[in-house]
């Protein structure tokens, strides 16, 4: 059986910049283990599967997985997967709703979808889960993650610390631009760390007063020791917790990542208050980048993978 996958750039409006996901568009049938495969196959950050939802009223039933496990929640996936969706809605004559809703295993999570001239050119997601603050580390454990300086790492604001919307990452905030781009990831001091709370990755960031600049510029290191062109996930999370701290119940943040890997990447963040409660929303753009059909052999758990 020939089943259909898309790859979309994520985050941006160009292709070959953004962060890329792939999208098996025809996943009803396949395995845990053969979607692990195939998102090992790609290699890319993420690759999510499309399967029918359990609940008729919504869109789909996403899985994400990285290439080494399977996560409850992501940003960048579920713009690229909604992008991708709404591309092949087109191409089959199917009315595109302003809307799509995806369970996923962090819940349920809404996507608004943007147009230009007709078209769908990006979208904003709403995270799951309201934010969440978990365990707080030192200064010095996670200048150690970032092969940086204690004196790089700012705790004026906050200490470093885990948070989450969906998915749980260690944020820290350093004290430049400057030191971010220094940032290197220790696999001795990952070792130590993580996973954290339910954190397998860094998230640092540093805030750019700079007139007519970004708000925030941010990188993410894995503990497979890669970066993250753009993580929408983290990003929200940061975002409700500047907004909690700040007591403000709106804050609009412009977060720039992936320059420092010539994939430039710029996310829209939005934390929103209610009851007591942040909420991050977290859009941008999107664009197609290929497309084509894979294969299964024999269509069981221990056939090898062949790509058509």
């Amino acid at each position: 059986m020939l089943r259909r996958y898309a790859t979309i750039d994520v985050f941006t409006n160009r292709l070959f910049a953004g962060n890329p996901v792939a999208v098996v568009l025809d996943a009803q049938g396949l395995s845990t283990r053969q979607m692990q495969a195939l998102a090992t196959e790609f290699g890319y950050s993420e690759t999510t599967f499309v399967l029918p939802p359990a609940d008729p009223r919504h869109t789909a039933h996403v899985r994400i997985f990285t290439p080494d496990r399977e996560i409850p929640f992501a940003g960048h996936p579920n713009l690229g997967t909604a992008c991708a969706l709404a591309d092949d809605m087109t191409a089959r004559g199917i009315p595109v709703p302003d809307t799509l809703s995806f369970e996923e295993a962090a819940g349920q999570v809404e996507i608004a979808l943007w147009r230009q001239d007709g078209r769908v050119v990006g979208a904003e997601l709403c995270a799951p889960e309201p934010l969440s603050c978990r365990a707080q580390i030192r200064a010095a454990q996670a200048a150690a993650c970032l092969s940086l300086k204690e004196s790089d790492i700012r705790i004026d604001a906050h200490a470093p610390r885990v948070v989450s919307v969906g998915l749980p990452f260690l944020v820290v905030q350093l004290a430049s631009r400057e030191a971010l781009a220094r940032a290197r990831p220790d696999r001795a001091a990952y070792a130590r760390l993580l996973p954290l709370d339910g954190a397998h990755s860094v998230y640092a960031y540093a805030l750019d007063g700079a007139r007519g600049a970004p708000d925030v510029h941010a990188r993410m290191f894995t503990a497979r020791m890669t970066e993250d062109p753009a993580t929408g996930s983290a990003t929200g999370a940061m975002a409700c917790l500047l907004a909690r701290l700040r007591g403000e119940e709106d804050l609009d943040l412009l977060v720039v990542q992936g320059e420092d890997l010539r994939r430039p990447s710029r996310l829209h963040a939005r934390a929103r208050a209610h009851d007591g409660a942040w909420y991050a929303h977290v859009g941008g753009h999107c664009v197609p980048a290929f497309n084509g059909t894979l294969a299964l052999d024999g269509e069981v758990d221990q056939a090898p993978l062949a790509m058509a």
